[in-house]
């Protein structure tokens, strides 16, 4: 049993009132760790210190030159504790350790991107309208940050929130996922050893209340990156009516793969595959509508089965696993009932439908593949956030754009065909925050991410980002000899 501590004003620490939480392994579904459950009392004592870190204190006077090494140090930490990291996210999630173990490593490039722009965030002087005027605007840090991140990529998303604020100048309080904490308050001794200063980063888990309802309206936390869930989302969204703090919402999607009639079938294929089944489908970009020209969709619909029905399942700590369990019971249940609805509803069950044979303990299930007649039938329609493809038929181009675009989501999107000219007018017509083309689920830290409609809005990642953690500050200099003119006297 591992039992870990908040970070809170540069400490370890246990909860105010003793209370902890339990995370159980997914692989297994016994209890692996505890940590504590943080209430009122520890957020207030997290956003005090980072409100004071940011106003007082070596971090305040340091140069942005100087927090950019800070990042590059903690890069290198990262990099050289990814095994440890990625095994870590793996016990606590079920995400298969090959992916949490890369993934892991090249997390360490965003702080790297991140460390790189840190004297590079720049103002503009302004040809004013006005004489005897100098106008220049600077760019500020916005104040104290909020940052909430989910269980699936924790790492991954921790150094889109982390990478930003912190080369920006601001400080950050970051609540881990009560589902899967433990990597992130690992990651609490590496922010430790860098030797950033007390305050400048807090790392605290707890439930949504009081943890996450006291954190994301806190009257000094200026600004809140959430990534999670719709409902969710709403809540954090009226939780920043009491201090107005600025927000960005990455919330989920049901991205469309569309797969036209000229497309590369191997390549296609592989998307799909990597779409739906990487990370176990635990992805918000999971590309769970699969779009397919009638010309070749019985052939795809019998490639993508035979590969899917293919699929190793089991140990995510065993490197040979290529679909591991889900994250929660819960999660495995909600999939259970929609697939069966959707069955009722007319999909036709081609891999898959049920849970893996000699996998009773764990929240195992079995990547599956939907013959779906319409884009109305329930898989086609919720985000499932587990291993389960939806596969429908599109005619001509505009058919397969419309069924792209029939979805509450806007947040990824593939396009296989091998027309150019195709490839640019579908990406342009299609309403989601990134398309990939001839390729899926590929991301970097110079791209931004994010997505349109209840997919959320504000961009993580790329150079945009980091502005989103600064505000904008304009300083007029009189350069005249003259005193100011009475403002009585119009001329």
């Amino acid at each position: 049993m591992s039992d870990y501590q908040l970070y809170i004003n540069g400490q370890f620490c246990e909860a105010e009132d003793g209370k902890r939480l339990e995370t159980v392994n997914p692989a297994s579904g016994n209890i692996w760790a505890t940590a504590p459950a943080a209430g009122e009392s520890d957020v207030n004592r997290a956003v005090e210190a980072a409100y004071q870190a940011l106003h007082d204190g070596p971090w305040a006077s340091m140069t942005a030159t100087e927090r950019g090494k800070m990042l590059f140090a903690l890069a290198d930490l990262v990099e050289r504790d990814a095994l440890l990291l990625g095994d870590i996210e793996t016990t606590d999630s079920g995400k298969l350790a090959a992916e949490t173990r890369s993934q892991t490593a090249y997390v360490a490039d965003y702080y790297r991107y991140y460390g790189g722009l840190a004297d590079k965030i720049e103002g503009a002087t302004l040809p004013i309208d006005k004489p005897d005027m100098h106008v220049f605007t600077t760019r500020d840090p916005i104040g104290v940050v909020a940052a909430v991140v989910p269980w699936n990529a924790e790492m991954f998303l921790t150094a889109t929130k982390v990478g930003p604020a912190l080369a920006a100048g601001n400080t950050i309080v970051i609540k881990a996922s009560e589902q899967a904490p433990a990597v992130l308050l690992e990651f609490a001794r590496l922010v430790d050893e860098a030797g950033f200063p007390p305050g400048v980063v807090n790392i605290i888990t707890g439930f949504g209340e009081p943890c996450g309802r006291a954190l994301t309206s806190h009257p000094l936390v200026s600004r809140v990156a959430f990534t999670g869930g719709l409902d969710a989302a709403r809540r954090v969204v009226a939780n920043t009516a009491a201090n107005l703090a600025h927000v960005t919402m990455e919330l989920g999607g049901k991205s469309p793969i569309l797969v036209f009639d000229d497309a590369d079938l191997e390549g296609a294929m592989n998307g799909a595959i990597a779409g739906n089944f990487g990370a176990t489908g635990q992805s918000c970009v999971a590309g769970s509508r699969v779009i397919v020209q009638a010309e070749i969709y019985e052939e795809f619909l019998e490639l993508v089965t035979e590969r899917a029905s293919a699929i190793r399942i089991g140990d995510p700590l065993d490197e040979d696993t290529q679909v591991g369990p889900l994250a929660t019971q819960g999660q495995r249940d909600r999939i259970e009932t929609v697939v069966a609805e959707s069955v009722s509803q007319g999909a036709v069950v081609h891999a898959g439908g049920a849970r893996p044979a000699g996998l009773d303990a764990g929240w195992y299930y079995s990547p599956t593949v939907l013959a779906c007649p319409t884009n109305q039938i329930q898989s086609a329609q919720v985000e499932l956030f587990g291993p389960v493809m939806s596969v429908l038929k599109f005619t001509d181009e505009l058919e397969g754009i419309a069924l792209a675009n029939d979805s509450r989501y806007g947040l990824g999107a593939g396009v296989f065909t091998s027309n150019v000219a195709r490839a640019h007018r579908v990406a342009a017509a299609i309403r989601s925050g990134i398309v990939w083309i001839n390729t899926y689920r590929v991301i970097s830290p110079i791209a931004p991410f994010g997505g349109f409609g209840d997919s959320g809005y504000g961009r993580e990642a790329g150079l945009d980002a980091i502005r989103d953690y600064t505000r904008t500050k304009t300083t007029w200099i009189n350069t005249s000899d003259k005193p100011m003119a009475n403002p009585f006297v119009m001329r």
